[in-house]
């Protein structure tokens, strides 16, 4: 391959037809591939590289902290979970189509987030762009946009994931612009694109630390319009016990 010919392949960003001529070529001769067949197994090579590129950077920027499947969840040491329910809603992706919100809520390690980032984790597999945060860091940011009068751009940025989790709701207590920012988010995300949320409180307890009973009764009307709500609240804790001490 001569120089003329790289610097070609690298304009066309053509990483996988770079890398692997001498093979293409050699498989080529090998197998008596027609111009026709050599093409087609070129551009299926590249496609395959691009997609599965594309889906790194997507998990990526999703910032999932540690990326889990849902194969791996214990369903056995949670009964009292409807696993044939979740895995329905997990498989069709009825979710990311309808543009619906799934709301988990339980205990303390029971495993809200485990299934939460499964479903975030399955949406990004499919295509879907993601990210997860923590409540506690998706107020203190939007706490900061307000100081340099960057809420449009931190608002812009969360609406246009395809799929936003927000985990550990109810863990702080937030300010009043906290509280108001929030709102304007989950509701400009409303029936638009789906939020994963999973909570260790219930609904009724959500004005303990929103602190405004008006625009508490306005979000869970609209996470609850257009949600599966998942109540986890009979579950056990999965997070190992330490052996006390003799």
């Amino acid at each position: 391959m001569n120089k003329e010919l790289i610097e070609h392949l690298k304009y066309l960003r053509l990483g996988g037809l770079l890398a692997h001529w001498e093979e293409y070529l050699k498989l080529a001769a090998e197998q008596n591939f027609s111009h026709a067949r050599l093409l087609t197994h070129v551009l299926e090579q590249e496609y395959r590289i691009k997609r599965e590129n594309a889906r790194r950077l997507r998990v990526k920027r999703a910032c999932i902290p540690e990326p889990l499947a849902i194969e791996t969840f214990p369903f056995e040491r949670q009964p009292k979970l409807n696993q044939k329910k979740i895995m329905a809603l997990y498989d069709s992706l009825d979710y990311m189509q309808n543009h619906q919100n799934i709301i988990w809520l339980g205990a303390t390690g029971c495993g809200k987030t485990g299934l939460a980032t499964s479903f975030l984790m399955h949406a990004i597999e499919q295509g879907y762009s993601g990210r997860y945060v923590l409540f506690a860091e998706l107020i203190a940011e939007l706490y900061r946009s307000v100081a340099d009068h960057s809420e449009a751009r931190v608002l812009k940025k969360y609406l246009s994931f395809e799929c936003l989790a927000i985990d550990e709701i109810g863990y702080v207590e937030v300010e009043p612009v906290q509280v108001g920012l929030f709102f304007t988010l989950m509701h400009q995300r409303h029936k638009k694109k789906p939020t994963l949320i999973t909570s260790n409180l219930g609904f009724a307890e959500w004005g303990s630390f929103l602190k405004n009973d008006h625009l508490t009764a306005a979000l869970i009307d609209r996470l609850t319009e257009n949600s599966h709500v998942i109540n986890m609240k009979g579950c056990v804790t999965l997070r190992p016990k330490l052996a006390a001490e003799p």
